[in-house]
């Protein structure tokens, strides 16, 4: 028999398997791509175009204003780079000390504070320049900030944050941290804290904790666990603080703050 014969349609046998896998293929992607698809309940598979394109990979904008999710909060909306704030002229940091003295009643004269507001001598400078900005957006709200915040000029906060940043900070903690600064807790998405604030790694715009007031520490990671805080960009620190125990919260606020373990 030739293999002109065998692969010919006159061939009962060709004609059959052709016919087979070909049922097969359509049946497969009627299966595959619009009956699986078309059960699930998620908006992005209503419809039979939907549900071809999502079990295909590809996306689609058939639902996107329902799907779209618009918070109803302001975000951080300011642009940080690592070395946006270094060299700092003198000029710059004189009249950040001028601006300062508005702000000596809760940050004290020095950056050293007396109460529970955040200490600030030494923090990094995109740190205080990215609080200032949000302060001034709404993203981040206090009823004392923000009304400090909202007439700065964007050189007033680099001014800002140049003083703040070329004090010395004061002296840091002691003594071995509690775990869930020194490793996290990686089973719950909690990464050791010094990854983005000092000690390991710093992430822009991220605070050096050592020597905040502990009230204030665990008052913040309490703001973001319960979402009143907001400005956290990509929701890093909230996804972190709401995996959080009140325990580990209290830990790492006195440890940062430098008090003795309990």
């Amino acid at each position: 028999m030739s293999d002109e014969r065998l692969f010919s349609f006159r061939n009962v046998w060709f004609r059959a398997s052709v016919g087979a896998t070909v049922l097969t293929f359509v049946v497969s992607v009627l299966i595959g791509f619009v009956w699986l698809p078309s059960v699930q309940k998620d908006a992005q598979f209503q419809g039979i175009w939907n549900a071809i394109c999502s079990a295909a990979g590809v996306p689609n904008r058939w639902h996107a204003s329902e799907t779209s999710v618009v918070p109803a909060y302001k975000i951080s909306t300011v642009e940080l780079a690592p070395h946006m704030l270094d060299g700092a002229t003198n000029l710059s940091i004189g009249r950040g000390a001028t601006l300062s003295l508005r702000c000596t009643m809760c940050h004290g004269p020095r950056g050293l504070s007396m109460a529970n507001s955040p200490n600030l001598a030494g923090q990094y400078a995109t740190a205080v320049y990215k609080e200032l900005h949000d302060f001034q957006t709404g993203a981040r709200q206090n009823a004392v900030m923000s009304p400090m915040a909202r007439d700065l000029s964007d050189q007033d906060m680099r001014d800002l944050a140049a003083y703040y940043a070329s004090i010395p900070p004061i002296a840091r903690v002691r003594g071995n941290a509690p775990a869930i600064v020194a490793v996290g807790a990686p089973m719950r998405n909690i990464p050791a804290c010094g990854a983005c604030h000092g000690g390991v790694d710093s992430k822009v715009g991220s605070p050096w904790l050592d020597g905040l007031p502990a009230p204030y520490t665990a008052a913040q990671l309490e703001a973001f666990a319960n979402g009143t805080r907001h400005n956290d960009i990509s929701e890093q620190m909230r996804n972190i603080a709401r995996n959080m125990t009140p325990e580990e919260i209290d830990a790492a606020a006195a440890w940062y703050a430098g008090q003795p373990a309990h």
